[in-house]
């Protein structure tokens, strides 16, 4: 063979290895009932019913905590996340959970939270800084 050959070869194997590994490790994003549908992670966006009561003893099981959130559609879903609750958890604004529909549960191995801003009431300061309306703080499962 010659060297050209090889040389093509090769870039040929790693433009492969390299589309393999790109299109291995993303979720797609969802609501509850898609999820329900589909047998594999995912990522919701929503928000906490704060009408409902949180489960979370941390006495009892620090790594057991449930929520029940509504995602954008207003699907409403009780969520078991195997993790410390998350400080703060019931100011956030908007919730994405990652992870899928086990039974009646939808269980997240990861909590991205959207923190209100602490410039809410300086709105003259955001604008000319050009600052964002909040903060994303992730958290990730123990499991």
């Amino acid at each position: 063979m010659k060297k050209s050959h090889i040389v093509l070869l090769l870039l040929i194997a790693v433009a492969v290895g390299v589309i393999v590994a790109m299109t291995g490790d993303y979720t797609t994003y969802a609501n509850f009932t898609q999820a329900k549908e589909k047998a594999k992670v995912v990522s919701v966006t929503g928000y906490l019913a704060k009408d409902l009561p949180l489960v979370y003893d941390p006495l009892k099981d620090p790594n057991h905590f449930e929520f029940t959130m509504y995602d954008k559609d207003g699907n409403a879903q009780a969520v078991i996340y195997k993790g410390a609750k998350p400080q703060d958890f019931e100011r956030s604004e908007q919730l994405v959970v990652k992870g899928k529909i086990d039974g009646k549960y939808f269980r997240a191995s990861e909590i991205l939270m959207k923190c209100p801003s602490k410039y809410v009431n300086d709105d003259i300061t955001l604008k000319e800084k050009g600052a964002g309306e909040g903060e994303w703080r992730t958290v990730q499962s123990t499991e």
